[in-house]
């Protein structure tokens, strides 16, 4: 995690405004005084802290103070960035990810709460802290090293996207003058890695009733973002329109007869998942025929324009709630 850093005004001070970043199953937000407990419970672990440069052990409510206070400054002055991780939908800290930043290079650190391991929470993590990194300032390369003791942390890093560079010495901490393995990424790797990702083209729509109310669907249990809730739509066919893919999918999974002339084009959604990009034109239905009634088990609730920001959606869902609530 960051401890010092260089002259106020640099670039990480301008990279993150503050508000949570979201992936699939995460939310990044600042680490603030409500944590505590969870710092001292879940990074006194000595299974977390051995793994670690800098992680003090055993660990007190003191240590997390000053960890809290070091992250503040850093983030003030430049130096460096720190995320605390909870899951979307279960607010409380399980770990964090940060990043040391001087000359244009950005040293990676982190660490999870043992009973939240061998779930791919800190790969996508640092996915997201390094989208942030490479399209937010610039940092030209992102770094971090790792024991040879821990080839979970090493497959966390590859899984990232970063490669291995070769081992050095640690010169720090707990680390020092130990073995240590460096993963490396560069801004132009990364760039080729986005640009290697399959376009994937969806369809969704808003479907409004005479109350003004708007359909969501929840997707289900142990499908790729399962339990969050979603407009209704699917994956546009190889020479489909989007309007046809619509009105496909919406009479296979609700039931309903739509119309292409009824459907009105709103808006798009573009979001980069980790093995693909979306691009998702969204449309608005008045007008079916027929009663919605959900063939796949899917759970479905018209909800009013207000409250769907009660619902956790997707990350290319959840902007245009803001559109959907101005428009309606």
């Amino acid at each position: 995690m960051p401890t010092t850093g260089p002259d106020p005004g640099c670039l990480a001070a301008s990279a993150w405004d503050g508000r949570p970043l979201e992936t699939d199953r995460l939310r990044l937000r600042p680490p603030c005084e409500q944590d505590i407990p969870q710092i001292v419970s879940l990074a006194g672990d000595w299974d977390v802290a051995r793994y670690t440069a800098v992680i003090p052990h055993p660990y007190a409510e003191a240590d997390a103070r000053t960890f809290l206070e070091s992250c503040a400054r850093d983030r003030a002055s430049g130096g460096g960035l720190v995320f605390a991780l909870e899951r979307r939908g279960a607010p409380g800290l399980i770990g964090c990810v940060g990043a040391e930043i001087a000359d244009q290079v950005a040293t990676l650190g982190y660490w999870l709460g043992r009973p939240f391991w061998g779930q791919g929470l800190v790969t996508e993590a640092l996915r997201r802290v390094l989208r942030l990194l490479f399209e937010g300032t610039d940092v030209t390369e992102a770094r971090a090293t790792v024991l040879p003791a821990n080839p979970g942390s090493c497959r966390v890093l590859e899984k990232a996207g970063l490669g291995f560079e070769g081992e050095e010495t640690g010169e720090k901490g707990r680390c020092s003058g130990q073995p240590t393995r460096l993963y490396r990424i560069t801004r132009e790797g990364w760039l080729r890695q986005q640009a290697e990702k399959p376009t994937l083209l969806v369809a969704a729509v808003a479907l409004v009733d005479a109350d003004g109310r708007v359909l969501i669907a929840r997707r289900p249990d142990g499908k790729h973002l399962g339990g969050l809730w979603e407009f209704p739509g699917g994956k546009v066919k190889p020479g489909e329109t989007p309007e046809a893919a619509l009105i496909r999918e919406l009479d296979e999974e609700l039931t309903i007869d739509v119309t292409e002339s009824c459907l009105a084009p709103f808006t798009f959604a573009s979001h980069a998942y980790d093995g693909f990009h979306l691009l998702m034109p969204l449309y608005l239905c008045r007008v079916w025929k027929g009663e919605v009634t959900p063939r796949e088990g899917q759970r479905v609730k018209w909800v009013r324009p207000a409250r769907l920001g009660d619902y956790p959606m997707p990350p290319a869902d959840a902007p245009l709630v803001a559109m959907l609530r101005d428009f309606l």
